[in-house]
């Protein structure tokens, strides 16, 4: 179907912006910031964060807007299963932590509004961080589903596997709100922890 297909493009295309983004802010950004002299700090601040953040938002409203439409066509096609629906849940919990956590503190650490930036900071980057973990599971659940055909369109939402998964997701989503880097600290943490939750999610879905 046509407007199918426009939908799926256009999620991608959303989607390439936002991720894209993401990686920026955690795997280059970040380093310079710490790296750069005053001056470049608060040029980058003023100027260079305040416009990427704002691509950054409007990437994430819209591939999860697309995303929405893209479940509709999926759930009315009987195909929805466990892999979409992993990968769904983590793609909203991104977005809800762009828009509740990630924008809101990052306007108070780079001084765009009043507030404590010495709190601030550390809650935008535990949820970026958090982001950065999901996007690799996240993207693999949203195109497994087709591919292992196997589970497609006959989901057991019943099963060991899927619930152990989805408990693990929505626990690394409350850290997210309320826990600790852990070894998401760093980029080489956050990266290998982001294969790993990869491996451990779907494995526990084939497998279980």
């Amino acid at each position: 179907m046509l407007i199918e297909f426009i939908f799926r493009w256009a999620h991608v295309l959303f989607g390439i912006t936002w991720i894209g983004l993401l990686y920026y802010f955690n795997f280059i950004q970040g380093g310079y910031f710490k790296a750069a002299s005053p001056e470049g700090l608060a040029d980058a601040k003023a100027k260079l964060a305040p416009e990427a953040l704002w691509w950054f938002r409007w990437g994430a409203m819209f591939t999860f807007l697309t995303g929405l439409v893209l479940l509709h066509f999926v759930y009315g096609k009987g195909v929805l299963n466990e892999y979409i629906v992993l990968g769904a849940l983590m793609g909203t919990f991104m977005f809800l932590n762009v828009w509740l956590i990630i924008w809101p503190n990052q306007k108070i650490a780079l001084g765009m509004v009043d507030g404590d930036g010495s709190v601030a900071g550390p809650k935008a980057l535990l949820a970026s961080r958090t982001n950065t973990l999901f996007s690799a599971p996240m993207a693999f659940g949203m195109l497994a589903g087709p591919h292992f055909i196997e589970g497609y369109g006959a989901a057991n939402w019943g099963s060991a596997g899927f619930l152990i998964a989805l408990a693990l997701v929505v626990l690394l989503e409350v850290n997210a709100i309320m826990g600790k880097l852990g070894p998401m600290e760093s980029v080489k943490g956050v990266i290998h922890s982001s294969l790993g939750l990869t491996a451990i999610v779907f494995a526990a879905v084939y497998y279980l």
